[in-house]
């Protein structure tokens, strides 16, 4: 070995030397790495704090050669007489450490990945960007690779490296503005996050992972290296199948949960349930009360737990708070052996400010816009993510494919649809800015969610998306083709609070309020909906389901059971948050457990009973969901009856051979012999009662039958004399019969 200084560092200006060892070179390997010179090499690593480095040759027994220190702070290099694969031996001050150098390898994304990046069409990110364990060579690492486009330098920093941004600076590949290294000798479970010198020369907070697949439990905001092996699914079955448990004329009742508050143990610290601790208590749970769906609330990466995760950072990372991405797959995994599809609320509305997260991420605007009248939401004080630029798109849409391909996701249930497709939302005059047609409409939103939609539809077979939209936009469960939104179902925010605020008012006033409990059929078959009560119902001083309702204690259960049953009965697929299945007294607080000693008191278990009737009624009965979405498949009974504030709505199967008379009553007087008119002759069932003794009722009722009279009333020539329950809802069945079958 030679060991001139001047000629290992020959052909490198002197100030790039002095940038690489200050942290702010943006092409390290130009100087790192071994470096062809003729019949000879030149090696040149940088260790600062070492006090020796010697090069092997991989494969080999012969000597090291020792390399010089040609920079005090830690730049070394010498000249062999070989070239190719050699490993590294450090001599720190109390280790001496073997590696592979970084600096040693080739390029590592494929020309058709950074095209594909660039062009905000590559839909599997999460197994490109990001931290991915690998081989290269024959050497096990990490390879990590981050869009950061204007930076100056990136560098991968970690407790490997003490957190030195100096040590593992990355190559820039500009046509995608992606930066790359392979990390030999790390693997899973390491902590990491890139360091960003932005286009200015300043020197950014160290920036968690955009891609990152696993993150530390807050209030760590470090990235964690996931596996990336498959995972052993067992549900083949259930993924065959789920297409037609799904669509519109399937029975669809949904559970929505907060993970970290549905159970606490308070005998250890008042912890929340893991994910296998949940998968143990919740589906038996969720599946034993006839629901078929559980909806987490967002389960990405969040940093603030009072945002119950609708804030997240980590759009391909379940949360660290309940365990490993492992443990969450196995969570779905046992959901669908247990017959339950699980739905992921998904948030691609906004992102919160926090510096080592999106928001300036490079140094300039990148996922974000910079006109705060487009990026900033003053409603949540969050970033609004710039859908007009391609690498941002296709960041939101491989999120999506990522959750519903890898983990097995059912539906996206996609959160803020509205705030997303008006770019006046929320927003006075002067705090906008109009499209380019003048119009309040957010066209890069519209054509994101038929691209979003299109794309899941093509490659997610079965899956589904759902939209939290609260205005009258048209089309959002139109399919994209047509010209709508493409979503499978939306849900439908007037009808809940139109009902809620019905329900609110004493009986006595209720006939002032009729239509607030009837507009809802006016636009029923409009969009294909949901019937939210959601956790947005009972937070933030608007009360509990059960402390929403008038009257005395009594009066209360009896006028919430009437809404469930009401709401059952009623077009729409249903979903309900935890707790108001067991009429949960208290407002939901996301650091404290479901009251479950509530279902020591009668009243409180009768609820429950209830609405785990009404789901076995409502998968079984043809009338009452398969034509959840078909106008042909409803009828008002009884419409107008404000004095005595009477509901009746018919629900007829598509075949014509069964029929549901759905009757409500929201006063707390018995109606007696109270006469409907039926389209059909003979005896109807009565199959559910909410006064029913076993929920808490009166026990008032119709002798569990009713033979239908020749008598015509409301447009039919049959009827049954009734008698009505305060405070209730009955169901009747008339079941086509044939003599001999």
């Amino acid at each position: 070995m030679t060991p001139g200084r001047d000629d290992l560092l020959a052909g490198i200006e002197p100030s790039n030397v002095q940038a690489l060892v200050e942290g702010r070179y943006g092409d390290p390997f130009s100087i790192l790495g071994q470096h062809a010179a003729g019949s000879w090499s030149i090696i040149r690593v940088f260790m600062p704090g070492a006090k020796s480095v010697e090069v092997l040759r991989r494969g080999t027994d012969g000597e090291p050669d020792r390399l010089h220190l040609v920079h005090p702070d830690g730049l070394f290099a010498g000249r062999l007489n070989h070239q190719g694969a050699y490993k590294l031996c450090v001599h720190w001050p109390d280790t001496i450490q073997e590696m592979e150098d970084p600096y040693s390898f080739g390029l590592l994304l494929g020309d058709l990945d950074l095209h594909l990046i660039g062009q905000g069409t590559h839909y599997e990110l999460g197994s490109v960007l990001g931290a991915q364990p690998m081989s290269i060579d024959g050497v096990a690492g990490v390879r990590f690779a981050v869009w950061a486009p204007n930076a100056r330098r990136v560098s991968v920093v970690g407790d490997f490296n003490s957190w030195d941004g100096r040590r593992n600076p990355m190559r820039l590949r500009r046509e995608a503005g992606i930066w790359e290294l392979f990390i030999p000798r790390l693997g899973p479970g390491e902590r990491y996050k890139f360091e960003v010198v932005g286009p200015h020369g300043q020197l950014l907070p160290q920036k968690a992972d955009p891609i990152a697949r696993a993150a530390e439990p807050a209030p760590g905001s470090a990235s964690v290296v996931a596996r990336s092996e498959p995972f052993g699914w067992t549900d083949s079955e259930w993924m065959a199948a789920r297409a037609a448990r799904q669509t519109e004329s399937s029975p669809i009742s949904v559970y929505e949960v907060h993970a970290g508050s549905w159970m606490r143990l308070e005998q250890e610290g008042n912890r929340s349930l893991d994910w296998t601790e949940l998968a143990d208590r919740l589906i038996p749970y969720v599946s034993g009360l006839g629901f078929t769906h559980i909806e987490l609330l967002p389960i990405t990466e969040y940093p603030f737990g009072g945002s119950w995760g609708y804030q997240p950072l980590g759009l391909f990372a379940p949360t660290g708070r309940y365990g490993t991405p492992e443990d969450f797959a196995e969570f779905v995994n046992r959901c669908h052996e247990a017959g339950l599809g699980v739905i992921l609320d998904w948030v691609p509305a906004h992102f919160p400010t926090d510096i080592w997260g999106l928001a300036q991420f490079d140094g300039t605007a990148l996922y974000e816009h910079q006109d705060p009248r487009e990026g900033f939401h003053q409603d949540w004080n969050t970033l609004i993510y710039n859908l007009g630029r391609s690498e941002v798109k296709g960041f939101l849409i491989a999120s999506a494919l990522h959750w519903l391909e890898r983990f097995h996701i059912d539906a996206l249930r996609v959160d803020a649809v509205a705030s997303m497709l008006y770019r006046d939302y929320s927003r006075q005059a002067g705090e906008w800015i109009p499209n380019k047609y003048g119009g309040r409409e957010n066209l890069e939103s519209i054509e994101f969610f038929k691209h979003l939609n299109s794309i899941v539809a093509h490659r997610c077979g079965g899956a589904i998306t759902i939209a939290e939209e609260s205005t009258a936009f048209p089309g959002v469960t139109k399919p994209a083709e047509e010209g709508g939104l493409g979503f499978t179902f939306k849900w439908n925010m007037g009808w809940m609070h139109d009902t809620l605020h019905y329900m609110e008012q004493d009986p006595v006033y209720r006939s002032y309020n009729h239509g607030a409990f009837t507009f809802g059929m006016v636009y029923a078959f409009s969009e294909r909906f949901i019937l939210p009560l959601s956790h947005d119902e009972v937070v933030h001083g608007k009360g509990s389901l059960i402390r929403k309702m008038p009257g005395d204690e009594w009066q209360r259960f009896a006028n919430l059971r009437a809404y469930f049953g009401y709401m059952w009965a009623h077009p729409g697929k249903k979903l309900l948050f935890m707790g108001g299945e067991i009429a949960q007294e208290r407002e939901w607080n996301h650091d404290a457990s479901i009251s479950w000693e509530l279902l020591d008191n009668p009243r409180h278990a009768g609820i429950q009973r209830l609405i785990r009737d009404l789901n076995r009624i409502y998968a079984v009965e043809p009338a009452l969901h398969g034509t959840d979405a078909d106008s042909g498949g409803f009828e008002w009974a009884v419409a107008d009856d404000t004095g005595n504030s009477v509901f009746a709505m018919l629900r007829l199967a598509r075949d014509g051979k069964s029929i549901i008379l759905a009757i409500s009553n929201m006063t707390p007087v018995p109606r007696i012999a109270y006469r409907i008119g039926v389209p059909k002759a003979g005896l109807w069932h009565e199959i559910l009662n909410t006064d029913a003794e076993i929920y808490g009722g009166g026990n008032m009722g119709n002798a569990g039958a009713l033979q239908a009279e020749e008598i015509s009333s409301h447009g039919h020539p049959f009827s049954l004399s009734l008698v009505l329950p305060p405070l209730s809802t009955t169901l009747l069945r008339w079941e086509y019969i044939t003599f001999g079958s």
